[in-house]
């Protein structure tokens, strides 16, 4: 899709739409994506908004600055750059009851659910109400997504993300629910009956979503359902399978983990441990889509097996996922799986960290108390947690005698294999030893300077890197995975697809779906958007 045109504050604010949803993981985010498109292709500027986003799977902007991950993705898919006044208020858990208050891009503090509550709650009205006004003065539409469900009583009377903020928008609601999960109409008319009347007011329409099988079969269930409420049914939105547009909650990753089962047509295996505090697990969405590789995630050691390569992803707390690991057994399954078979163990920031000798929190930035603590001690690192975050999109190349393992890439070639991602951290790690670990990328910083980044092992069968990322890099991802074919006796398989055009391809299809499914005249008569002639 072609970017939107250059934006000029406009006369008059943009139209609004909310997308509510009666749970989380209904889909308010896949739908608000897709509407936003159609949108855009039919040529409205439109933009993203969710004033709070709970999530440890984020997105860093042009200008370093960190939002939730789903708010990059509907950017993207409306053809704009992100900001941070798509999501001005980004909640990172790093426990049970607490998390990391990121306001615009930028740390702000952490505190406990009470302390957010209590303290920061009632001072959030005009960041969000600021934000969403640069949007509204900018763009021809808005559409703003709300989070969990907007029937939670509990939380109401503090509420900036769902009722409260569509009335302080004068924002027309469209409330989504996930029928794939059972229980549909009573979660619709349910959260209907917990709403005040002026909040119930503000519902113009119901989504249905995740459909599988014969429509007329529902029928009937949609005729009560809108004689009932007054309410209606502007589309039902089938299961689209495969659907390979990254999610940013890692409830997706339930049903993942396990062994590869035998017979399996994919030749390749590779584990990603999923700890407790998992972050941007959508940077081995691509290694899935290769159609010789098999992703699992594994929660215990007993599942890990003997795969052709480990991956220790990113974490929001790097010291309480390797407790985690050692309360699992996985330092011994790891070694075990590397003196088996395992080609190679990567690890990707949090899980780069991990690889290290030591962990060093002078500042108990991650830890109750100043302290450090072993790493694994594949790799002669040691990482200090700094109060300071790092968020910065890097570019580069291949480094000079890189330890990576690629196939069909001479090293005089490998100078020109240009590398892409983002840096998300709170962390400097130091090389104890130059001699004994070559560096993996050189990366352009300010002033034409140049930085070497991640290290690894001589023969590249450990490494590790900050570089978020990494496996969207066409030519090096397939490159890779050819290194493990060439080691296990397979023939390589070369360029396999464009991660940049495919992603393309899958918004495009998704928007097809809802546009025929979905009313989109009266989404656009709700609005309040003219319909130019055709």
């Amino acid at each position: 899709m072609e970017q939107q045109t250059e934006l000029q504050p406009q006369q008059r604010p943009a139209a609004v739409l909310m997308i509510q949803g009666t749970a989380s993981d209904v889909g308010k985010s896949l739908v608000t994506a897709a509407i936003g498109r159609i949108l855009v292709q039919d040529g409205y500027r439109t933009a993203p908004f969710k004033s709070q986003n709970m999530a440890l799977n984020s997105y860093v902007t042009l200008d370093g600055k960190e939002i939730g991950r789903a708010q990059g993705m509907q950017a993207e898919a409306f053809g704009i750059t992100a900001t941070t006044d798509m999501n001005p208020i980004l909640l990172k858990p790093s426990g049970e009851m607490s998390a990391q208050i990121v306001v615009h891009g930028v740390p702000h503090a952490a505190l406990s659910a009470r302390e957010y509550r209590e303290k920061f709650l009632p001072e959030a009205k005009e960041t969000v109400m600021s934000a969403l006004g640069r949007l509204r003065d900018s763009y021809d539409a808005v559409l703003m997504e709300g989070a969990g469900s907007p029937a939670e009583i509990n939380l109401k009377a503090r509420d900036i993300v769902n009722m409260n903020l569509a009335g302080w928008a004068d924002a027309p609601v469209l409330l989504v629910a996930d029928i794939d999960r059972g229980g549909v109409f009573a979660f619709l008319v349910g959260t209907l009956e917990l709403l005040e009347p002026h909040e119930r007011a503000r519902v113009k329409g119901f989504i249905i979503n995740k459909f599988r099988g014969d429509l007329s079969l529902l029928q009937p269930g949609l005729d009560w359902l809108e004689e009932r409420t007054g309410i209606p049914v502007l589309g039902v939105l089938p299961f689209l399978p495969q659907l390979r547009i990254e999610a940013e909650d890692s409830v997706v990753l339930e049903g993942t983990s396990g062994r590869l089962q035998p017979g399996s047509i994919k030749e390749l295996d590779i584990a990603v441990i999923r700890y407790p505090r998992i972050s941007n697990f959508t940077d081995f969405d691509p290694l899935e889509d290769e159609p010789d590789t098999a992703v699992r995630y594994v929660t215990s050691s007993g599942e890990l097996g003997t795969p052709d390569a480990i991956i220790l992803p990113g974490t929001k707390n790097t010291a309480a996922d390797l407790t985690f690991l050692r309360q699992q057994g996985f330092p011994e399954a790891i070694w075990h799986a590397l003196h088996q078979g395992t080609l190679q163990l990567a690890g990707i920031c949090g899980g780069y960290q991990m690889l290290g000798q030591k962990l060093l929190d002078p500042d108990a930035v991650e830890s109750a108390e100043p302290g450090e603590s072993e790493g694994l001690g594949y790799l002669p690192l040691s990482t200090a947690f700094l109060q300071h975050k790092t968020t910065v999109r890097v570019n580069g190349v291949l480094a000079a005698g890189h330890p990576l393992q690629l196939s069909g890439i001479s090293t005089a070639a490998a100078a020109n294999i240009a590398v892409s991602g983002y840096e998300i951290h709170m962390g400097t790690t130091t090389n104890l030893e130059p001699a004994a670990v070559r560096s993996l990328f050189r990366l352009e910083v300010a002033d034409g300077q140049e930085q070497l980044e991640g290290w690894g092992s001589p023969d590249g069968k450990i490494w590790g890197t900050y570089l978020h990322g990494l496996f969207h890099n066409d030519e090096l991802r397939r490159s890779w995975l050819d290194g493990l074919r060439k080691a296990k006796g397979l023939t390589p398989l070369a360029a396999t697809f464009s991660s940049a055009e495919l992603r393309e391809q899958e918004f495009d299809r998704l928007a097809a779906s809802v546009r025929e499914n979905l009313d989109m005249e009266a989404v656009y008569t709700i609005m309040g958007l003219p319909r130019e002639e055709e």
